[in-house]
């Protein structure tokens, strides 16, 4: 017999596996890098609490939608459909807060509307993303087709409810729960952020659920073999990408105070670009949740500091983020050692 023992983290521990993922340690260091130039070049608005209340409330809204395309990229597929989603829930839970709590009515009747628009919301998200998991799982389209085609789906959707002009007028019920500012300091949107945080990592990590994700991506062939029902789990993945899109739907609909079909048009490739800044491999099976949430604090970061610049048009920002993505593409398939190049040749020669 031999016995058994346990021994506490010591903070090599920790470090080493903070740093063992080479996209985590990169990361870490871009970001102490840009928040020693923030303070440098612009110590007033790094050092005030509005700048970084700012960030709290706008990095939620495509930081959620990353969280639901980084569980897709997992198993080799993607999700372009997440701003059509959130853009669709928003203006039904508008819609609907608005029939149920018109102007003047009681405040009782507006925090009825409140929730039952969260709820509305939440699952005709989830309807929503599964819808995009049946096409992917039993049609047997691939993803980045059926999410491209669903995007324009959902957003026509939006366009005919609310006729193509901003839905607004909302009961300030919704704006004293969703707009709120915890203990006046923390807004409500960072709040939303964190428990999405906590229940992708729970998914991720303490699941059977997160442990299949990995599997399906590293390799379907196994999967299925291994007597896993794939089918099942794509649905379910995209079923929960649907959940955090309308998340992030409810998100902008606070802080806008109003919802429209073309609202965060540039979040989509925001998206992707977050998780593959983070991470994830873009043919699946591999990727943190720590890389995909240092990445969103590094982009709203960089996001922020160019705007303390108004000389940079916020109309550079969409040929910044597509070149940055660009950028960590080459970047991360030349430290593979090209295994885009040879996952290419396998597949010709299989052809």
């Amino acid at each position: 017999m031999f016995a058994t023992t346990t021994s506490k983290p010591t903070f090599q521990s920790v470090k080493n596996r903070l740093f063992s993922d080479p996209h985590v340690a990169r990361l870490g260091i871009i970001l102490a890098l840009l928040l020693v130039f923030f303070a440098i070049v612009k110590p007033n608005n790094f050092f005030g609490l509005a700048t970084w209340q700012s960030m709290a409330v706008q990095f939620p809204e495509f930081g959620l939608m990353a969280l639901g395309v980084m569980l897709t990229m997992i198993i080799g597929g993607i999700d372009l459909s997440v701003v059509g989603i959130a853009n669709m829930t928003a203006i039904g839970s508008a819609v609907l807060m608005l029939q149920i709590a018109p102007a003047g009515s009681d405040p009782n009747q507006g925090y009825l509307a409140v929730i039952a628009a969260i709820v509305c919301s939440l699952v005709v998200g989830a309807l929503a993303g599964a819808f995009n998991g049946w096409l992917i799982a039993k049609v047997k389209i691939p993803a980045i087709l059926v999410t491209l085609g669903t995007f324009e789906l959902f957003t026509g959707i939006a366009v005919i409810i609310s006729g193509g002009k901003p839905t607004s007028g909302l009961p300030l019920q919704y704006g004293e729960i969703m707009a709120n500012r915890v203990f006046g300091v923390i807004p409500m949107p960072l709040i939303v952020f964190i428990v999405g945080t906590i229940v992708i990592g729970l998914l991720m990590y303490k699941t059977p659920f997160g442990t299949k994700l990995y599997m399906l991506g590293s390799n379907e062939t196994a999967a299925k073999f291994s007597g896993m029902k794939t089918n099942n789990l794509i649905i379910r993945t995209y079923m929960t990408s649907g959940i955090f899109a309308a998340a992030a739907g409810l998100v902008m609909l606070a802080n806008y105070n109003s919802a429209k079909a073309d609202y965060g048009s540039t979040y989509t490739l925001l998206a992707v670009l977050i998780v593959v800044l983070g991470g994830v491999n873009p043919n699946g099976g591999s990727g943190r949740l720590s890389g995909v949430i240092l990445a969103i604090i590094v982009l709203q970061v960089l996001s922020s500091l160019l705007n303390t610049f108004p000389d940079i048009s916020n109309f550079y920002r969409p040929l910044i983020w597509g070149g940055v993505l660009l950028l960590v593409i080459v970047v991360n398939e030349l430290s593979n050692k090209g295994s885009l190049a040879r996952l290419l040749k396998w597949k010709g020669n299989q052809s």
